[in-house]
């Protein structure tokens, strides 16, 4: 039965490679602190489990001195000349699209297949939707390489192309996740409820609800990341008001207020690998081009997701 720990495992190996391929590369600027770096990410997640907390603890700190020390840098990297582009794109035409859509329809599918049929026994039904995202990408990769005629070794240096652009910022979305599970031990959820409860005169249900969904997108754009602001806000918010005083399906209300933290991430320059990593990639000159983009989306779903948690969660 595949589990979470193989999921790890598997990005692991990615970060692994990353990792070989970056200390390989002779031309690479910094290429042992860079290799370093995806190394001691990729212990954690192949071998974290068995780690000392302290080691693990070592590991992020060590991480974050390189990082903040100026060890990240992308390696060298020769595109294909514009003629080589277009031939591929010739040849390809929309096929390219394929590898993408395939990784939500094969996610889809196996969701399906293996809830319908548990008897199974492939995957771990706790992590069934993750599990079958992973081996949706493994399955899109297959398919990438073989409409492209390429190896899968360009498939791994796509993967520390696009890593080494990124930077540091990749692992926002894992620290910032842990960050609010922290908060959420240290009792900022609770505090939360009594500042609601003393403050706020939430006597009606809708109220409650736009509560719950401003502060999901607002502590997202403080943290950077809905599953930071998710464990607090709901803890705070979401259990004591609307489960426990208006009785709201906790299922409908965790998937509808995670959308609602989606919504800020669309605002915020702390969601750095969202929206300040595409304006360093793309060459753009306004920093928060991405953002303005999005702005006006991000509130219009907001004022959707209040009324549809107000409709369907109760």
């Amino acid at each position: 039965m595949l589990t979470l720990t193989h999921l790890y495992w598997l990005v692991g190996a990615i970060m692994t490679l990353v990792a070989v391929l970056t200390l390989l590369d002779q031309a690479h600027p910094r290429r042992f602190r860079s290799g370093l770096f995806w190394l001691c990410y990729a212990a954690i997640f192949i071998v974290g489990d068995w780690l000392p907390t302290a080691v693990v603890g070592a590991l992020v700190i060590g991480m974050a001195l390189l990082a903040g020390l100026g060890g990240l840098a992308a390696g060298p990297y020769q595109p294909l000349s514009e003629a080589q582009q277009q031939h591929s794109l010739q040849r390809l035409g929309k096929k390219l699209f394929i590898p993408a859509l395939a990784i939500p329809g094969f996610t889809l599918v196996l969701v399906l297949m293996m809830g319908q049929m548990p008897g199974l026994h492939w995957f771990d039904p706790k992590n069934l939707t993750l599990l079958s995202l992973g081996v949706a990408c493994i399955l899109a990769f297959a398919i990438a390489c073989y409409l492209t005629r390429e190896s899968p070794r360009q498939g791994g240096l796509e993967a520390k192309r696009l890593l080494e652009a990124i930077g540091w910022a990749f692992l926002l979305p894992h620290l910032l996740a842990t960050l609010g599970l922290l908060f959420n031990q240290a009792g900022v959820g609770q505090i939360i409820a009594t500042l609601s409860n003393d403050y706020l005169q939430l006597d009606s249900r809708l109220a409650a609800v736009a509560a719950y969904a401003l502060a999901m997108a607002g502590f997202t754009v403080i943290m950077g990341n809905a599953f930071a602001a998710f464990p607090v806000i709901t803890a705070g918010l979401g259990i004591p008001l609307l489960i426990m005083q208006y009785n709201a399906n906790p299922a409908v209300m965790a998937a509808i207020g995670m959308f609602c933290g989606y919504c800020g991430t669309l605002l915020t320059p702390m969601a750095a690998n969202f929206n300040i990593v595409p304006v360093a990639l793309l060459g753009l000159k306004d920093q928060h081009a991405v953002i303005k983009a999005q702005a006006p989306t991000a509130l219009l779903l907001l004022l959707v997701n209040i009324v549809l948690l107000d409709q369907l969660a109760f």
